[in-house]
C-alpha cells in the first residue's frame, strides 16, 4: 500500500510540472501577440549607420585634408600642355614669323612690286666704268617691295626699251624694306663712238616690271636730271642689284 501511494504522489508531481510548463508556454505566446498589436519597440540611443555611398574614397579624404584640389607640383608643365597656352602665358598671342632668307624678305607675306608710287629713283654719274651711270631706287613706302627684273628706262622720247645685260641677273629677287635701296648700272653710250642715233636729254622716266616680268606695273617714276645725258644705240642696263658694286660690274 505504501508503494502504491508513492507511485501516485510521483504521478501527481509530474502532472503538476507539465501544467506549469504549459502555462509558461502560453504566456510567451501572449507576449508576441502584444508586440504585433502595436506596442512600440524601445528606441535606441545609438546613431544610425551612414549609407555606404556617402563614404569618401581615401584619395578624396586626403584631398580634403590638404585643403587643395590641385595635383602635387612636380616642377614641370604637363606634357600635354598645348603650345598655344604656353605662348599666351609668355605675353604673346601671335605666332612668330619664320626667319627671312634673303635681304629684306618678308617670309610668308605677299610683297608688292616697287614702282613710282612707293619709291624714289635717282640717276648719278660715276667715274668707272666710263660712260656709265648709277640708277638707284629707294623704297619710300610703309611696306616692303620687290624690285623685279630690270628698269625700263626712257630717255627723252625714246620709243623702245633698251636691252639688259643678261649675265647680270641675280640669283634672287631684290626685296626692299622701307628706306632700303636697289641699284642698276646704265651704260649710256659707247666709249669708242660705235653707237648710232645719239641724242642728249634732261628727261628720264623709269618704269618697273611686275612679278611675271611681262611688262610694266604701277606708276612710272620721273627722274630729275641736273644736266643733259647723252645716249645712243648702245644704251644698256643691268638687272636690279642689292649691292652697288654689282650694278657697276658691266
Amino acid at each position: 500500500m505504501r508503494t502504491l501511494r508513492l507511485h501516485r504522489t510521483a504521478r501527481t508531481s509530474a502532472l503538476a510540472t507539465a501544467a506549469v510548463l504549459a502555462a509558461l508556454s502560453l504566456t510567451a505566446c501572449g507576449g508576441g501577440d502584444s508586440s504585433a498589436a502595436g506596442t512600440p519597440a524601445p528606441v535606441s540611443d545609438a546613431p544610425s549607420p551612414q549609407p555606404a555611398n556617402d563614404a569618401k574614397a581615401p584619395a578624396e579624404q586626403s584631398k580634403d585634408a590638404a585643403g587643395s584640389t590641385t595635383s602635387p607640383d612636380t616642377g614641370s608643365a604637363p606634357d600635354s600642355a598645348p603650345a598655344a597656352a604656353t605662348k599666351k602665358d609668355s605675353g604673346s598671342t601671335h605666332a612668330e614669323p619664320a626667319a627671312n632668307t634673303s635681304k629684306g624678305g618678308d617670309s610668308g607675306v605677299v610683297t608688292l612690286a616697287c614702282h613710282g608710287g612707293n619709291s624714289k629713283v635717282t640717276l648719278k654719274p660715276v667715274t668707272r666704268p666710263v660712260n656709265h651711270m648709277l640708277l638707284t631706287v629707294t623704297n619710300t613706302g610703309s611696306k616692303s617691295c620687290n624690285a623685279y627684273g630690270y628698269p625700263a628706262v626712257r630717255f627723252g622720247e625714246a620709243q623702245s626699251v633698251p636691252p639688259v645685260y643678261e649675265e647680270s641677273k641675280p640669283q634672287a629677287v631684290v626685296t626692299l624694306f622701307p628706306g632700303e635701296s636697289a641699284y642698276a648700272g646704265v651704260m649710256t653710250n659707247s666709249a669708242d663712238g660705235s653707237g648710232t642715233g645719239g641724242y642728249s636729254t634732261k628727261n628720264l622716266t623709269v618704269y618697273f616690271q611686275g612679278r611675271d616680268l611681262s611688262g610694266s606695273t604701277g606708276q612710272g617714276a620721273k627722274v630729275p636730271l641736273s644736266e643733259k645725258v647723252y645716249v645712243d644705240s648702245t644704251l644698256t642696263v643691268t638687272y636690279w642689284q642689292a649691292d652697288m658694286a654689282d650694278a657697276l660690274m658691266y
